[in-house]
């Protein structure tokens, strides 16, 4: 007769069913000892302004445009764009049908679809030497006020199909530029990672006429399950029972809206707080700070009816594990495999609780 599972201790898999994919948790781990590399943190001691920063007000950026004296956000088309828009549209069609026609001809492994979009750089702030875990409510308000007004552009455009709207934060995580910004790519197709939490809901939905998040959500605020890192009254922050990232996080909202564009005053402004609250304490665990990748998944633009199949969310992907000089590697059983994971996301979360709201940099002052 088999032991009772112990999410604690005993070797297990968690099922994401957002993705439809499993992650393996093997808690016992976290007591080996860690003789792996050590990467040195370095000091930051950036300027208020660089004069050699692409992205600082006043400066000049690499295609020669100039960027003008803004003091709160700056939306600007990315000088080196991952996908354009295609002028010629009439050529395009007959390029991606004679495609189409040779893949037919030939076979159905050697696929390739035309992409068009735009891609956007919003810088957060004129200060080069702060990021979001140091901004105020009102300047977080002020993003997330640009990432609606570039959504409602984007929506305008007959051929965006989906609004990705992203952060990478630190070196760690491949930015190439510390000063405060993210980035917004609108392209004519629904990217994978949307399209697989978008086929799980509309499934869930069909089976169980719920949305999956509602239910997800209800479920982890009603039975005050430990995974809860903050919340407020429209959102809540937790580490998901699935998470796959020692510190990965979402940011869920309570009421069942579907995209950015829905949102009242009152949300934008509970949701540039929660984003500060989660960001301090990402800062705070380590006392440094502390790299990620953070992006919204919302309803696609695509003209189809989405009103149960998305539900909005933000996702948190920060890689440190240890100290802030251990990251985790996704290599070995997890790339030929599948995720696996040491730290439970429960032992997470209560790391995450215990960190204060108020960013360590202004216990100092």
């Amino acid at each position: 007769m088999s032991l009772p599972l112990d999410l604690t201790s005993h070797p297990h898999r968690r099922f994401n069913p957002l993705t439809n994919s499993w992650v393996l948790c093997s808690p016992h781990r976290t007591k080996r000892p860690w003789q792996g590399q050590l990467e040195v943190s370095p000091a930051i001691n950036l300027p208020e302004y660089d004069p050699k920063c692409y992205l600082c007000p006043g400066n000049t950026r690499a295609q020669g445009e100039k960027n003008p004296m803004y003091k709160e956000t700056f939306l600007f088309e990315n000088d080196f764009a991952a996908v354009k828009i295609e002028n010629d549209i009439g050529r395009m069609k007959q390029a991606d049908e004679k495609t189409k026609d040779e893949a037919d001809e030939a076979s159905s492994l050697f696929l390739a679809h035309r992409v068009q979009g735009v891609c956007q750089v919003i810088c957060y702030s004129p200060l080069h030497n702060v990021t979001v875990a140091e901004l105020s409510t009102t300047c977080i308000l002020s993003i997330i006020t640009t990432w609606i007004a570039e959504t409602l552009t984007a929506q305008s455009l007959p051929f965006v199909k989906y609004i990705q709207i992203f952060e990478n934060k630190g070196s760690m995580m491949g930015c190439s530029n510390p000063h405060p910004h993210g980035q917004i790519w609108c392209t004519s197709v629904i990217p994978e990672e949307p399209a697989k939490e978008l086929d799980s809901m509309k499934r869930y939905y069909n089976k169980c006429n719920k949305c999956l998040l509602c239910e997800y959500t209800r479920m982890e605020l009603e039975k005050k399950l430990e995974r809860i890192v903050c919340e407020n009254a429209s959102f809540v922050c937790l580490v998901p029972f699935w998470a796959v990232w020692p510190y990965e996080t979402m940011i869920i909202s309570k009421r069942h809206i579907t995209s950015l564009v829905d949102l009242t005053q009152e949300e934008k402004i509970a949701l540039a707080d929660i984003i500060g609250k989660i960001t301090r304490k990402y800062d705070n665990v380590f006392e440094s700070s502390f790299p990620y990748s953070m992006g919204i998944h919302q309803a696609p633009v695509d003209g189809e009816e989405h009103v149960w199949d998305s539900h909005l969310h933000i996702h948190f992907y920060p890689p440190l594990l240890r100290n802030p000089t251990v990251k985790k590697f996704l290599v070995g059983f997890e790339m030929l495999g599948e995720p696996q994971r040491d730290l439970t996301p429960e032992q997470a979360a209560s790391r995450l609780q215990q960190c204060s709201e108020t960013h360590y940099k202004m216990k100092s002052t």
